[in-house]
């Protein structure tokens, strides 16, 4: 008989070091560099880590956010990534109605957690992430009870159509581009996972947070030509809608 707690323990873990992973992948893909090759070494000195020093979360706080070598300050954003995913990853396990179910809500946010910083740092949403994404979601689909393949297919057509739709209103309005293309394929990779229901709740909050954040820029002195980068806001609603889209639905469908 497993243990209860043994699944949550598992999950913890793995979403640890698939988060030192991540860590690689926001460093390198914006750069165009391997993830593979070479292996973890210091951005700063160029020093290979060593495995001990490479524990997730518990290297950086044994040595201090430092380089053991170079003594050059790392950021606290490794670690963080590398936390965040495992919490992700929990939750993935603790609410799955099924492995498959667990697999996709746990690529999902693994994916979005990438998409996020990347898109932060670099105001870009790389194809390498987006486009396996869709293959991801649309493939486990198969397997899933969350969404059917058919719901996995509308919810790429809904994501990447009606956004593509949208940000072609939005320029032809105000002659500015309003989002990239980068943005309309990852909400369609997010259609994959969420379905349209999905999308719509994805889309909903993405922009809610954006505007307070739009706000929040301009209280503080910043021009309306201001870039947000769009991206940030879907990641994090993506996985919100992953959960509560179906609850928020139901609620709102009560009020009729």
């Amino acid at each position: 008989m497993i243990p209860v707690a043994l699944p949550t323990v598992l999950a913890a873990v793995t979403g640890l070091l698939v988060g030192s992973f991540l860590n690689v992948c926001v460093h390198r893909l914006p750069l165009g560099r391997s993830i593979v090759f070479p292996g973890s070494h210091c951005p700063a000195c160029g020093a290979p880590i060593a495995p001990y020093d490479n524990v997730p979360v518990l290297s950086w706080l044994y040595l201090r956010g430092h380089c053991r070598t170079c003594r050059a300050p790392i950021s606290v954003r490794y670690p963080s990534i590398e936390l965040a995913n495992a919490i992700l990853w929990v939750a993935a396990v603790r609410t799955a109605p099924s492995p498959a179910d667990a697999a996709a809500a746990a690529v999902l946010s693994s994916a979005c957690l990438v998409l996020v910083f990347v898109d932060l740092d670099w105001q870009i949403l790389p194809d390498a992430v987006t486009l396996p994404l869709a293959a991801a979601g649309l493939g486990l689909s198969f397997f899933t009870h969350r969404i059917s393949y058919r719901g996995s297919l509308l919810g790429i057509a809904a994501g990447a159509g009606g956004l593509l739709a949208l940000a072609f209103v939005y320029e032809k309005a105000t002659g500015r581009e309003g989002m990239g293309m980068g943005d309309v394929k990852m909400l369609g990779a997010i259609g994959a996972f969420v379905g349209p229901r999905g999308v719509i709740v994805t889309v909903f909050f993405a922009a809610l947070a954006g505007t307070l954040v739009g706000l929040a820029v301009l209280a503080r002195g910043g021009g309306l030509q201001t870039r947000l980068p769009f991206g940030v806001f879907l990641g994090v609603a993506a996985v919100g809608s992953y959960y509560w889209a179906a609850p928020l639905s139901g609620w709102y469908r009560g009020f009729f």
